[in-house]
């Protein structure tokens, strides 16, 4: 089994110590490099002047970690790569994978923000769902086919490439029929660098609901999963599976190609774990639910109307907060009912002191991941 750290960036009341903050996440990656931790992901957000989301780029956090590491991957969860020139991401990323000697691996999703989006991108406007999906689904085909080395054209609806009646005429760079036409203008584009990873590195989507669970599959991208209680996860994980399997015509294994998000706490006792965690992490729900609601930590069949949201709601469905024993004892849990492969390790929630986070990231390295060792992969 895979253990990494999914490292969303907040520190409300921080806005004017960002460089402290920036080294406290450079403190975390050095360590988790070292401590045997498979990955660590950072997340994309805009505007977040309360302080709850502070990584406006994903890809640049990870150039940084990327000089500071030499074993670790490095994944974000997730570029908005509706808010993206396709071309400049596949760019970015491309010599990410590049700097670092392959260890990218790549997350993609739609957005959720209104503020973000409208600011950034009008056309992921997040309240015309099907518009922001087929701009989703278009930018992730540019993407793939940046990617390949091969000079490319799209026509699409969102973005043509390349774009038309440019011509081109220079002594060092001579015609070829691969990218200008026999009008003389630019009929195709390269992508440079080509990703260190062949063809492209890992894709993975953050999926939830059945139509995206089964687009991520039939693309033949991973996909990671946050909230949801065992109960109702098993569906979902199985819906992939399916998916996965009929659009490959090999079955698949439950669990194949799937990460989780669950937010762990390893303290001495379970006393110390609730009271070192419960604020700051119910700081994270409070903002996220409030767009999100409560519905997607509902039990399957499970009426949650007039449930308010506290840490015991949460524990009983998705926590992995306690002692080494007990934390060891959940993923066992995730680990049977779901096959889970690969799990990300939430810690960091805004608010938590910084040397509390780190020594239960050393707890879980010393005393949870060595049971099991056996299961690695």
């Amino acid at each position: 089994m895979r253990f990494s750290v999914f490292h969303n960036v907040g520190a409300p009341g921080r806005l004017d110590d960002v460089a402290g903050v920036l080294d406290e996440i450079r403190e975390v990656a050095t360590y988790a490099d070292t401590a045997g931790y498979h990955s660590i992901w950072y997340t994309e957000h805009h505007f977040g002047h309360e302080g709850y989301e502070l990584v406006p780029n994903p890809v640049l956090m990870g150039t940084d970690i990327a000089a500071r590491t030499s074993r670790i991957r490095i994944g974000q969860a997730a570029n908005i790569v509706t808010f993206w020139n396709p071309m400049r991401l596949a760019e970015d990323i491309a010599l990410l994978d590049q700097l670092s000697g392959g260890r990218v691996e790549v997350g993609v999703g739609r957005g959720l923000y209104g503020r973000e989006a409208m600011n950034l991108n009008p056309a992921a406007d997040p309240r015309d769902q099907e518009q922001n999906r087929a701009l989703f689904e278009e930018t992730v085909e540019i993407l793939r086919k940046a990617w390949s080395g091969e000079f490319f054209t799209h026509q699409g609806r969102f973005h043509q490439y390349p774009a038309p009646d440019i011509e081109w005429n220079h002594p060092l760079s001579p015609s070829s029929p691969d990218f200008v036409g026999e009008d003389g203008k630019i009929s195709a584009l390269q992508v440079v660098p080509r990703s260190f990873q062949r063809p492209h590195p890992p894709l993975s989507q953050v999926i939830d609901t059945p139509r995206s669970i089964q687009s991520a599959a039939r693309a033949g991208m991973k996909g990671i999963f946050w909230m949801p209680p065992i109960s109702e996860l098993k569906g979902r994980f199985e819906l992939y599976r399916d998916t996965l399997s009929e659009a490959t015509g090999v079955e698949q294994a439950l669990g194949t190609g799937l990460s989780l998000v669950r937010d762990v706490y390893v303290a001495e006792t379970m006393e110390q774990a609730r009271a070192d965690f419960e604020e700051a992490l119910l700081t994270s729900y409070r903002w996220i639910c409030h767009w999100r609601g409560l519905n997607n930590l509902r039990e399957v069949g499970e009426d949650i109307t007039g449930r308010e949201l506290d840490y015991d709601f949460l524990a009983e469905r998705n926590l992995l907060v306690g002692t080494p024993d007990h934390v060891a004892e959940k993923v066992h849990e995730l680990q049977q009912e779901l096959n889970l492969q690969d799990l990300l390790l939430w810690t960091t929630h805004p608010g938590l002191e910084h040397d509390k986070a780190m020594r239960s990231f050393e707890l879980f390295a010393e005393k949870v991941m060595p049971q099991f060792s056996g299961t690695s992969s």
